[in-house]
């Protein structure tokens, strides 16, 4: 019967069905990976683009394993938080191009300021969203992971954040009973919020992000947006003790992943232009092999835009950047 059984699977008279992989599967397949087109003209105007079908290759062939796409999808709901059709036609070609080019998927709904500011109308937004993605997707494969929220904070405090994602995750598992799920802590997926996550324990199938971007005087360093980092210049980085700082800071992450059995996504870090090469590149390469030695897959903010390791006018790798990120490959 067996020997029956697996001929006519041979012939395509019965297909196997593939195990659903688990959370710590996803995040090994995650591995390294680069968050794309989070502020690229294409979600508005398809043909404004900067990101192309062949960056997929691209980035795949430099030696990452998956993207992270981050989306900013509330500005693209009508009044009653449907999403515009070509809005969605467009986080499919850029699923499918990854997809094709043997990319892992994370699927990041960006919204995180709006979220913080206005926590009630943030609510109803993310669960039509999640309604909408969710079964819009449904029938992708298992390499496309949904991840809920990024950085929450303000208004979204532990205990509102815990709340809104006792919410969340039921909605998802309508349609994706077993879709991997990214979730990280409040204060902007802070390590030192962990502690306040709540997760179902039932729910096996979630990996737990966080975000590294210390020391922040040094990563950004210059950025406009940080009024308290716009003025600075000329930090470097990274001395012996520095990058033991990291390491105990990766500890404290690796303790807990342990302890609650999660896996871990350092979903995003970088150093942006403001410092200089020599020290970005030293902190960028220090960040990803204590997060691969401490077993977390990681994300690098980001592929274009700021922090960059994509130069568009130049159409090639910031090769110090990407031999800090992949070695060998600088």
């Amino acid at each position: 019967m067996a020997a029956l059984l697996m001929a006519a699977t041979a012939a395509g008279g019965v297909q196997a069905k593939r195990p659903t992989p688990s959370a710590w599967d996803q995040a090994r397949q995650l591995g390294r990976g680069v968050n794309i087109l989070g502020y690229d003209p294409i979600w508005k105007d398809f043909s404004a683009a900067r990101f192309k079908a062949e960056h997929f290759t691209k980035i795949r062939e430099a030696g990452f394993s998956s993207v992270r796409i981050v989306l900013q999808s509330f500005a693209h709901m009508d009044a009653g938080n449907k999403l515009d059709p070509k809005w969605l036609s467009t986080l499919d070609w850029a699923i499918s191009g990854a997809s094709k080019a043997g990319l892992n998927v994370i699927v990041d709904e960006h919204d995180f300021n709006l979220c913080s500011e206005a926590a009630d109308s943030c609510r109803d937004k993310l669960v039509a969203f999640w309604t909408q993605v969710g079964r819009h997707l449904r029938k992708r494969q298992a390499s496309v992971m949904f991840e809920l929220l990024n950085e929450p904070h303000g208004q979204l405090d532990a205990a509102r954040w815990n709340a809104l994602l006792k919410e969340l995750i039921p909605i998802v598992r309508k349609d994706n009973p077993t879709r991997t799920l990214i979730i990280g802590p409040t204060q902007w997926n802070s390590l030192r919020q962990l502690n306040t996550l709540e997760l179902p324990d039932d729910d096996k199938h979630i990996i737990v992000t966080f975000h590294y971007y210390d020391p922040m005087r040094f990563t950004h360093q210059g950025a406009n947006w940080t009024p308290e980092y716009a003025n600075l210049s000329g930090i470097t980085c990274c001395s012996p003790e520095e990058k033991a700082k990291i390491d105990s800071d990766f500890d404290q992450v690796e303790a807990w992943s342990k302890e609650h059995h999660r896996p871990i996504l350092l979903g995003e870090f970088g150093a942006r232009e403001g410092g200089d090469m020599a020290s970005r590149v030293a902190w960028t390469s220090a960040v990803a092999r204590s997060a691969e030695r401490h077993g977390f897959a990681w994300s690098y903010w980001q592929f274009d835009s700021d922090f960059v390791v994509w130069d568009m006018k130049a159409n090639d790798w910031v090769r110090p950047i990407l031999g800090a990120l992949i070695p060998g490959k600088g």
